[in-house]
């Protein structure tokens, strides 16, 4: 079998590619978030995220403040901090930090009974520092923020929760989603990941001039 491809240089194909996502939504979206959406629908390419991605009232605008400011970002997973663009977070000055293979880590959480994502997060609130938090694999890692934000014990900078999975994964998201006094972006349903989570990241650090 035959097949000819033209030869595209990378930003070639990303560019033919947001092209082919634009003309195959089925509903306006708000230009605002549209960014967003569209750069998850590139790194899935599925266009469900453009119904189930929830954001808060000025959830861009809030975030890409934050973005400016340099304000630290920590992850549930090292998939997700390696997918977050390094170029951009140089610019801005932000830190990207996991905790999930550090040891004191692992130890409180076999001393606790509990997940890494939760003693992450446990981890996080002793800093005493605002984060971004980006979720993209653990509900328990957005359970445990909830509850520390409901003991008024840890208050983020914004959160992107869309971990992936069948348990507690729609009850955990629909916390974020209830809360009134956080930016929040999050993927409603059981779909998402830690490419979800980079990928949401990514797209805010280009609208707030992240990319050359």
């Amino acid at each position: 079998m035959n097949i000819e491809f033209d030869t595209m240089k990378p930003m070639e194909i990303e560019k033919r590619s947001f092209e082919i996502i634009e003309s195959e939504l089925k509903f306006p979206i708000d230009e605002k978030i549209k960014p967003v959406v569209k750069r998850v629908i590139h790194t899935t390419a599925d266009f469900s995220y453009a119904e189930t991605l929830c954001f808060s009232e000025n959830a861009v605008d809030d975030f890409i403040r934050e973005i400016k400011n340099g304000t630290g970002i920590i992850t549930d997973t090292n998939m997700a901090k390696a997918g977050i663009n390094k170029k951009a977070c140089e610019k801005f000055g932000i830190n990207v930090e996991c905790f999930m293979s550090d040891k004191d880590v692992a130890e409180k959480a076999k001393k606790d009974g509990t997940t890494r994502a939760v003693a992450s997060i446990d981890k996080a609130c002793e800093r005493k520092e605002r984060y971004i938090f980006v979720v993209g694999n653990a509900p328990t890692a957005l359970i445990r923020l909830y509850e520390l934000m409901e003991e008024e014990k840890i208050k983020p900078a914004a959160i992107v929760g869309v971990p992936v999975g069948f348990v507690n994964v729609v009850e955990a998201k629909e916390l974020i989603i209830s809360l009134k006094d956080v930016p929040f972006i999050v993927a409603r349903g059981r779909k998402g990941g830690s490419n979800v989570a980079a990928s949401i990241i990514n797209a805010l650090m280009y609208m707030a001039g992240g990319r050359e």
